[in-house]
């Protein structure tokens, strides 16, 4: 079974508190830290009612490229019928806290904490929180990159806590990673898994491949090294890591560090 998730609850920090803080943007990567998922860095959407959200990923330049990735809020009775307005993009939800309703092509799904969805780009979709609590969760969005010869996935509704982690080689089962989509399925080229390290797990070489990371620490404390650079990450704290930008890590602790990855799979690269 997981254990629990970080969910962000906003607000403001003290007049008395110092400005020093860990958040860092490079050319390289990028740490977001919890404390700066504030009120005040909140963005909304049309279309979604009694809802606020922290874009903590975006296309830019020198910054995400292949998707954006929010952590949504949404209050008792509110949701949306058209919550996705661009036709060409596919997403991943991730509860993290609290329930609430998805509707695809007239299909009703209930989600809770650890709740995972693929929705394929062009689904006709709704989102309800009908609870009388707030849903928070992740929403990671990326435009389809469609092959002539490969049909389209098709929605899929999960949970974590049902899939039982693949354990990486040669680790004594302390580096798992819970999947939610085939390797083997070439129609996705995106995805959504979660990482777990137990405590003194390590990444034990600098990776540097060609896929593009967003990694929201759901669990736990590390230490990261991104580029040439030790970052301390811990719940709630999340990285962007371009392209071929070494990565690894060492667990720190007294419980399992766990993350929400993001990463961009399974396709040519765009040439021009």
């Amino acid at each position: 079974m997981a254990g629990t998730y970080y969910a962000p609850k906003g607000g403001l920090p003290p007049q008395t508190q110092l400005l020093t803080d860990r958040a860092m943007f490079t050319e390289a990567y990028a740490v977001i830290p919890k404390g700066t998922l504030s009120d005040i860095t909140t963005s909304f959407l049309p279309f979604w009612n009694e809802t606020r959200l922290w874009v903590i990923a975006r296309p830019l330049s020198g910054f995400a490229e292949t998707f954006s990735h929010y952590v949504m809020d949404v209050a008792p009775g509110g949701g949306s019928d058209q919550p996705e307005g661009d036709p060409k993009a596919q997403g991943v939800l991730f509860v993290v806290d609290g329930t609430m309703t998805v509707t695809v092509e007239g299909q009703a799904h209930e989600m809770e904490p650890g709740g995972y969805a693929y929705l394929p780009a062009g689904s006709h979709w709704t989102l309800k929180n009908t609870s009388d609590a707030p849903v928070k969760f992740h929403w990671v969005r990326k435009a389809y990159d469609a092959v002539e010869g490969l049909d389209a996935p098709e929605p899929l509704f999960l949970n974590e806590n049902s899939i039982a982690p693949t354990v990486m080689p040669d680790t004594d089962g302390v580096w798992a990673t819970t999947r939610f989509v085939d390797p083997a399925d070439l129609r996705h080229d995106m995805h959504v898994t979660i990482v777990t390290l137990k405590p003194g797990g390590v990444i034990p070489f600098p990776e540097t491949h060609v896929m593009e990371h967003g990694l929201y620490v759901l669990e736990g404390k590390a230490v990261y090294r991104l580029n040439q650079d030790w970052v301390e990450v811990e719940a709630g704290d999340y990285m962007w890591l371009r392209a071929f930008c070494p990565q690894a890590c060492y667990a720190g602790g007294p419980g399992d560090f766990r993350y929400l990855l993001y990463k961009d799979v399974n396709r040519h690269m765009k040439l021009g």
